[in-house]
């Protein structure tokens, strides 16, 4: 693309863009979201490509009346790798336009069926589309897991071609940036966010608009715009599906947001970990240069900014705005003591603008259709959508948009499909290391900062994780607090020392050497860590154990009094007997045994030294009456 210069230049490569788009009759939008990836979707897309090349004489116009074609016109067949559709658990995914058909489970050898009978008969191929209670779901729009939702952010993944930026410019893509540049003052930009109450999706739900308007009112000029693309929640990909699905979308909320600073600098903090999000990332940024949408004079208006990736090592604490702008200075990710913060010294020491990327996909949206518009969406304090990552036990894992202050229930049952093997709910884990716990008695909680801080519990990044019954919510706090110890920087105290001892703890009691006055220390370290440690993630370290021991305190009991484990998670509490009724006496589990934890005579019930015992199995695995069994 020629680099535009003026608003004329823009129009016209917009109906140029316009026009490519809906050149071919048939699109087929292979997802090349990471999970397809890692499903196959590169070998599906590539055997789609072949049939297209093949395929170029054919001559055939879809009737929508029909069930057959009729050979008649050319046929242009477009094969596209678009990002993250989003039903990762149904994946790899191919949507078929113009029908809006999706296939799910998508294997390399169904490709064939596929463009023969729908590319060339506009014939649905039913087995290969999503089924419910009888039902058979052709369009994607139709389908539960997407009818519930309102994608925002998201419309675009999954529907376009993530590495061109001709089909971002076909949908409306760098027309909010038009408008700021030609007709409205920077005051004017940050006034529509400030009124639209967008606040920021990165955890903390600060005002985006007051954010932008410290750092105009500084009086220091050169100032920066910086992206927290680290997303290092376990669980968590939202911002990482629209760096891979949508990159031109964040990267215009960016240009925006330095047009309304005054910045003329910018930065995007991705972890190594996402190469596929560092790869599109680079291509949209040397396609925006290219284009005139970044770098100087950006389309004959007189401002300039360039945009840099930063590529993070993958540390957790690099999440926090002082340790990742630090970060990107060359020094240890570490946070430091505020004020100043980081409005006020940010980036090099200057007056810096921080967001996340999923708080930048939604500038566009703000700009075009306004602040009432967006304030429509959500309840009035947290209005706007909010991107999900749904996982667990969960039947629909993926990636969900819906609007702030949906209701937990809603997300569980109608979004997701309930409970794997209808399994009752025990708990949601929302945030990650940085969130709480949520509980049946919460499913009609309304996910927003507001609602969820009165629990307990923060949105955080937005990781969803789903659990049944069958989970031990002990591990689970020793889980996340494993990985919170492992990924503190260790510059405080507190969170170096504490996060330590409650490690310590929980590995006591999921080993059965608990006591009830752990349970109490736990409480004690988890709200001194609360209110002491340096940083928003050290503060928010304790969050599981204690959501946790406030919901499941009788687990915790069972743990430590009772030394059992009710779900058979915690290997150390679970019991290996020997049925007398069911045993033969072969021996054969005593001479297997590594730690002669087994005696007995021939012929004659065996029995099992649960002192002894390491719990390795073996015995399990070697009794062929099956007279050996684990008790809870």
């Amino acid at each position: 693309m020629n680099r535009i210069t003026n608003v004329s230049e823009l129009d016209a490569a917009v109906k140029q863009a316009e026009e490519m788009l809906h050149a071919d009759s048939h699109r087929i939008l292979v997802c090349a979201g990471i999970g397809c990836l890692a499903g196959g979707s590169q070998k599906i897309y590539d055997r789609f490509c072949g049939m297209a090349k093949q395929s170029e004489g054919v001559k055939v116009e879809f009737v929508p009346e029909a069930e057959d074609a009729v050979i008649k016109e050319s046929c242009h067949v477009g094969v596209k790798k678009s990002g993250c559709h989003g039903f990762c658990e149904m994946g790899p995914l191919v949507r078929i336009e113009p029908y809006n058909y999706i296939y799910i489970k998508v294997k390399e050898e169904d490709c064939e069926e596929i463009f023969n009978e729908t590319i060339l008969h506009g014939r649905p191929v039913e087995r290969l589309m999503y089924h419910k209670d009888g039902v058979v779901y052709r369009q994607q729009e139709e389908i539960p897991f997407y009818k519930k939702q309102t994608r925002l952010v998201l419309k675009n993944c999954g529907h376009i071609d993530a590495e061109n930026i001709n089909e971002y410019l076909a949908v409306g893509g760098y027309q909010a940036l038009r408008k700021v540049l030609f007709t409205m003052e920077p005051s004017e930009v940050i006034q529509v966010i400030s009124d639209s109450n967008l606040r920021g999706r990165g955890g903390g739900g600060f005002p985006t608009g007051y954010k932008w308007q410290q750092v105009a009112r500084q009086a220091e000029k050169i100032r920066y715009v910086v992206c927290n693309g680290d997303e290092g929640d376990p669980g968590a990909f939202m911002d990482r599906s629209v760096m891979e699905g949508d990159p031109h979308k964040m990267l215009e909320g960016m240009i925006i947001a330095a047009y309304a600073v005054g910045a003329q600098e910018g930065y995007v903090y991705v972890r190594a970990e996402y190469p596929l999000a560092v790869s599109r990332l680079k291509t949209a940024i040397a396609q925006a240069e290219e284009a005139g949408f970044l770098g100087e004079n950006i389309l004959g208006s007189g401002f300039s900014f360039h945009i840099h990736i930063n590529r993070g090592a993958g540390a957790f604490v690099c999440g926090e705005g002082s340790a990742l702008t630090a970060s990107i200075e060359g020094q240890r990710g570490m946070p430091r003591t505020k004020p100043p913060r980081t409005v006020e010294q940010g980036l090099f020491a200057k007056p810096t603008v921080l967001n996340n990327v999923e708080t930048y996909a939604n500038v566009s949206m703000i700009i075009l259709n306004g602040a009432d518009w967006y304030k429509s969406i959500g309840p009035e304090k947290s209005p706007g959508t909010k991107a999900f990552a749904l996982t667990g036990s969960v039947k629909n894992t993926g990636l969900i948009e819906v609007p702030m202050g949906t209701k937990l229930r809603e997300i569980v049952y109608d979004i997701g499909g309930g409970l794997k093997d209808d399994i009752p709910l025990k708990a949601v884990q929302i945030g990650g290391p940085s969130g709480g716990c949520l509980v049946t008695d919460d499913l009609e909680v309304s996910l927003d900062f507001d609602s969820l801080k009165s629990k307990g519990a923060m949105i955080g990044s937005g990781g969803l994780v789903v659990m049944d019954e069958n989970t031990c919510l002990v591990e689970v706090a020793r889980f996340f607090m494993n990985f919170t110890q492992n990924e503190s920087c260790g510059k405080c105290v507190p969170c170096r020392e504490g996060t330590k001892r409650m490690l310590e703890i929980l590995e006591r009691i999921v080993a059965g050497n608990g006591t009830l006055e752990d349970l109490d220390l736990l409480e004690e370290l988890g709200q001194a860590i609360t209110d002491t440690a340096l940083c928003g993630l050290g503060k928010s370290a304790a969050l599981p154990v204690l959501s946790t021991l406030k919901n499941f305190r009788q687990e915790y009991i069972e743990h430590v009094v009772d030394k059992r484990c009710r779900t058979g998670n915690c290997k150390a509490l679970v019991r290996y007997k020997i049925d007398p009724e069911a045993c033969k006496g072969c021996s054969k589990c005593a001479r297997n045994c590594p730690v002669g934890a087994i005696t007995g005579e021939i012929r004659k019930p065996f029995v099992i030294d649960t002192a002894k015992c390491i719990k390795c199995g073996a015995c399990i695995d070697n009794c062929a009456f099956h007279a050996v069994y684990t008790e809870n």
